[in-house]
């Protein structure tokens, strides 16, 4: 799968229940200069969604545990991935993994994404900006594989969201859901 600018529609993942998500779609940009531009779009009973109130960008923990929206981005043929999460509170996460769950935080404020928020009463948008040049000095030219996942806390639960669910459990990091393939913009490299 290619993408670029088009709305992208996660998957739930089927032992998740969803009663107050309508659907969770991802927008994504490669721009010029090397930035991956992320828009997620949250619809359903947003009264029902647990979303903290925006809050000073700053390292958070353990964010997948409420809901938050994440990245997986691998330069294609490689083992190595970096993982983002973004908080509601624009509080974020940057994790540098060798292979399959085998990494560290990243506690470096250098790595900190764009973060915004808006919401109404149907809607909620959450917009990151990662620099892949923050990355390494290949992520900007390369061919990216791309990770797409949501975690969604609401009145009823927790889902699982994604471009695909290749285990019969929520596994974001599993590298066959890194289905979204990213070429660089003319001007990266």
């Amino acid at each position: 799968m290619v993408a670029d600018a088009d709305w992208i529609e996660l998957k739930r993942h089927p032992s998740t229940a969803a009663e107050a998500v309508g659907g969770v779609q991802v927008s994504l940009n490669r721009a010029a200069g090397g930035e991956l531009l992320i828009r997620y779009r949250l619809e359903g009973e947003i009264s029902r969604i647990r979303i903290p109130p925006p809050s000073v960008p700053q390292i958070g923990k353990e964010l997948w545990r409420h809901t938050c929206f994440e990245v997986f981005i691998a330069v294609d043929g490689q083992v190595a991935y970096h993982e983002f999460n973004f908080a509601p509170s624009r509080e974020w996460t940057v994790y540098a993994l060798r292979a399959y769950r085998d990494g560290v935080p990243l506690m470096d404020q250098m790595m900190r994404p764009d973060i915004a928020v808006r919401s109404d009463g149907s809607r909620f948008e959450l917009d990151g900006v990662v620099r892949l040049n923050l990355l390494s000095a290949i992520h900007p030219g390369a061919l990216l594989r791309v990770g797409l996942s949501a975690v969604i806390e609401a009145s009823d639960g927790i889902s699982y969201w994604a471009l695909s669910h290749p285990g019969s459990k929520p596994d974001f990091h599993n590298a066959e859901a890194f289905g979204l393939v990213l070429e660089p913009s003319d001007s990266d490299g």
